[in-house]
């Protein structure tokens, strides 16, 4: 995002075709990963003769290097030649070994393959958002990142019906090889998005050093916005867990354990969908008024929905659970992104951005950990009331999103 610009030239002026490559480079390259992520289960277990230790293990460690890759990542892309060709880079080399996993034929080569998807992810996730944040002025950037973001929602509702209607067609492994597809057509579109990019920058930028530059973004206030986002993600729970609690609460209320998972997921799809809405929402919410405010009505509403899991019976609360949970995570995600593109000047964003993504996967998988060891030793009540609690914190403390001065 250039420090230049204050506003758009005409009302529609900020969805530019590279705008809108970005969003669509997030929904092919989601819709490809969800297509191999939702047969991954089966392919390990049923093909490979893998265990849910071995799923666990190879998701586990991917998700580790998510975050470590998304911090490196932020310094990478500091330079806009570098950037442009990681962003390019990190969505093909996604898509190659997601793609590739279906040519396996051990779990130790799934479990390498799904770790080079994931750095690849990570890395370049800092130089996506720098891209984006170089289209967008300051009135705007809330609006480019809700897009991007409901973009990457959409690509995860079509992901899982592409694998359920070719995988009785093609089969497993081509299934999974099949979604080299929507991700080579990601990594297109996101050079498309590099291309605008580059013309919008100005010539003679000096070549960024590869370092973190934690002390500059220690003096521009980083950690005062990352706190609400930190406590956030200590209560971002895996999906997995509320789709698990979704089928316990059918079960309970008489349902046929087939029926309740299936119904489990369905409402879950719909969760996704919610979320696709409400980043878009998200997006309006911080350029009229502050990413503030989409935060905070994000967090409020995961309050409610993991309220509603923890007490809730029935379908009923399945439905409002998964409404609130996807409204809650469309919103923050968007604001999150949008915050640190605001609150942090362009010699620094990009390091910003790596770090979000540090907290992001870090936050998150801790949650998730505490959270299952609660469930299983106590109550899911317990585990459900956990995470709420993160959340009501993160909602207290969003005052302290305070983007920069104009």
């Amino acid at each position: 995002m250039t420090e230049q610009p204050t506003q758009d030239q005409t009302p529609s002026g900020w969805l530019t075709p590279g705008v809108s490559s970005v969003a669509a480079a997030s929904f092919f390259s989601d819709t490809g990963h969800e297509m191999a992520t939702s047969l991954l289960p089966g392919f390990v277990t049923g093909v490979l003769g893998g265990g849910a230790s071995a799923l666990a293990a190879i998701d586990g460690v991917a998700d580790a290097l998510t975050g470590l890759s998304k911090l490196a990542g932020g310094p990478l892309a500091a330079e806009p030649k570098r950037r442009g060709w990681l962003a390019r880079s990190g969505y093909l080399g996604t898509a190659l070994a997601t793609a590739g996993i279906g040519l396996t034929t051990a779990i130790w080569q799934v479990a390498i393959l799904r770790a080079i998807a994931w750095v690849s992810r990570g890395l370049r996730s800092p130089a996506r958002d720098m891209v984006l944040t170089d289209l967008t002025t300051r009135r705007s950037v809330g609006r480019a990142f809700g897009l991007e973001r409901a973009g990457d929602n959409l690509g995860a509702i079509l992901g899982p019906l592409l694998a359920s209607a070719l995988v009785g067609v093609f089969g497993v492994r081509w299934t999974i090889l099949l979604a080299l597809i929507p991700g080579a057509l990601a990594a297109i579109a996101i050079s498309v998005a590099v291309g605008e990019a580059r013309a919008t920058l100005t010539t003679g930028t000096a070549k960024a050093r590869l370092s973190l530059n934690l002390r500059e973004l220690s003096r521009e206030g980083i950690w005062r916005t990352l706190t609400p986002v930190s406590l956030f993600e200590l209560g971002n729970l895996a999906n997995t867990l509320l789709i698990l609690r979704a089928t316990d609460l059918l079960v309970g209320s008489g349902w046929h354990p087939g029926a309740a998972a299936s119904a489990a997921i369905l409402a879950y799809a719909g969760h996704n969908a919610v979320a696709v809405g409400s980043a878009l929402l998200a997006g309006q919410l911080t350029d009229r008024r502050s990413p503030r405010a989409a935060f905070a009505l994000g967090a409020a509403c995961f309050v409610a929905a993991y309220l509603t899991f923890a007490f809730g019976t029935g379908i009923a609360a399945v439905i409002v659970g998964f409404v609130l949970a996807g409204a809650g995570i469309g919103l923050a995600e968007t604001a999150e992104s949008a915050v640190v593109a605001l609150s942090v000047s362009a010699e620094n964003r990009s390091h910003a951005f790596g770090l979000l993504g540090l907290v992001q996967s870090v936050g998150d998988l801790g949650a998730t950990v505490v959270a299952g060891i609660l469930w299983s030793v106590v109550s899911p009540q317990l585990a459900f009331g956990y995470a709420a609690t993160w959340m009501l914190l993160s909602l207290i403390s969003g005052r302290l999103l305070t983007p920069r001065p104009a």
